[in-house]
């Protein structure tokens, strides 16, 4: 019987097939991602990143509500693999949010996350996470056809100077990149009717 891998924040780095690493245990307090074949670790996220995390997703489950033929799913576990990975080279990014158009019905059989690929993907930036999400993520989530836009939340600042960047595809490259201002409304035409007010807190 062959002995499941465990894996530690020492592992980062160690390449790896994408049977091994999804066969893994691993210790806690981390995030292990596969990106192009090798072991991904980052620190886990801290409570107020879980927090903006929640509250987008409360956003877009509302709309998805309202329409399911635009949005099927929100995921927050979700791998988006890259289609032009070579065998050996997976790259599975792990964003903080997934949003998909098409998606397997609910409490059904497993499905193999391979055959879903997200329209948009949000990633919350953490103090350690900074070049993953401004870099690394946007140079990989643009070699996934069907993500239309990639959303950056940065809260470095605090929820009074929350700020999100915005990517839209245009053919092969990203557009030129829109700066949402704290307080702002952003709006796109993927989401026909979702309106974004950057502010997570309650007002009176």
């Amino acid at each position: 019987m062959q002995t499941r891998l465990y894996l530690t924040h020492e592992d980062h780095g160690r390449a790896l097939s994408w049977d091994e690493f999804a066969s893994a245990d691993f210790e806690g307090g981390y995030r292990y991602e596969m990106i192009e074949g090798r072991v991904f670790v980052s620190p886990a996220p801290n409570i107020p990143h879980e927090d903006y995390v929640e509250w987008f997703k409360r956003l877009l489950d509302a709309y998805a509500a309202g329409r399911p033929d635009l949005l099927r799913s929100i995921r927050t576990r979700a791998c988006v693999f890259l289609p032009d990975a070579a065998v050996e080279e997976v790259s599975a990014p792990e964003p903080d949010l997934a949003c998909y158009a098409e998606f397997a019905a609910r409490f059904g059989p497993p499905v193999d996350r391979r055959d879903y690929s997200p329209i948009l993907v949000v990633e919350v930036i953490s103090p350690d996470t900074v070049d993953k999400d401004l870099v690394r993520n946007r140079r990989l989530y643009l070699r996934v056809p069907g993500i239309r836009e990639y959303w950056i939340l940065d809260p470095r600042e605090g929820v009074e100077g929350l700020t999100m960047l915005v990517y839209r595809r245009r053919g092969r490259r990203w557009a030129a990149c829109v700066t949402v201002a704290p307080g702002a409304t952003y709006t796109t035409p993927l989401l026909p009717g979702f309106s974004l007010v950057l502010d997570p807190l309650p007002r009176e």
